[in-house]
């Protein structure tokens, strides 16, 4: 039993090894495709100042990280006042990378938009917003609800996907692929563009990735999270135990 996951290795392997001790599997880790920062010089293209804004939201790691290089390659200071609106505690926590952790400036949601308007509220109706974006994201929700509350606010495609190079992969070779994100998909495509299912087995982890395996065609074997397997290792093990020979 081969099984390749479309993401880095976790540093913690727990969650895997049912699959490597019941089922003898052998686990393999290659992204599909890679988060990386837009240069100052494809920024500059968006044509956004960004001293312009009072206050910025973040809905990942990514674009925290990528906001901040940014400012450092343009020269901009950023100032004390700065207010940041992160769609999650985990993603505000993040920003303790980059500045002193200060809860009066920094709000985190529940994971969703309307969570960043009502945090808001009128309070803070008078900010100049930055929302920042990747661009694969559908930044077309969030603007559309800033303008039905009101808000002044600018979208930033701050981060880009990048495929990685798949040719080293044979992968027909797998008993099971797991995908995770629409990019992987893309990705897929970009090195194998006459890429035929075949036999492989495609586990997908997430909506997003369901959606657009079904625009390419490919069928899908496994699909989570699920209340029974919250994680993709699980609903592995779940289907291999279903499906014992």
């Amino acid at each position: 039993m081969k099984i390749l996951f479309s993401q880095r290795q976790p540093s913690n392997m727990a969650q895997y090894s049912p699959l490597q001790e019941k089922y003898g599997a052998s686990l393999d880790f290659k992204p599909f495709f890679l988060i990386e920062p837009l240069s100052s010089r494809e920024f500059r293209t968006q044509r956004i100042n960004l001293p312009d804004y009072t206050a910025v939201v973040f809905s990942s790691r990514h674009t925290i990280d990528a906001y901040f290089k940014l400012c450092e390659e343009l020269r901009i200071k950023v100032p004390e006042t700065m207010k940041y609106f992160c769609t999650t505690e985990l993603v505000a926590n993040y920003l303790q990378k980059h500045i002193v952790f200060r809860k009066r400036k920094i709000f985190s949601g529940d994971g969703t938009v309307e969570s960043i308007i009502s945090l808001i509220g009128t309070k803070h109706q008078g900010e100049k917003f930055l929302i920042t974006a990747s661009d694969t994201a559908n930044a077309d929700t969030v603007g559309n609800l800033f303008e039905a509350a009101g808000l002044e606010y600018a979208k930033a495609v701050l981060v880009k996907s990048v495929s990685q190079d798949l040719h080293s992969i044979e992968l027909s070779s797998y008993d099971l692929v797991v995908l995770y994100n629409p990019n992987d998909v893309k990705s897929l495509y970009e090195n194998f563009p006459d890429f035929q299912q075949g036999g492989i087995r495609f586990v997908s982890f997430g909506k997003s990735i369901v959606k657009a395996m079904n625009e390419a065609g490919l069928s899908i074997e496994v699909q989570a999270p699920t209340p029974e397997a919250p994680s993709a290792a699980r609903a592995i093990e779940l289907y291999l135990q279903q499906n014992k020979k």
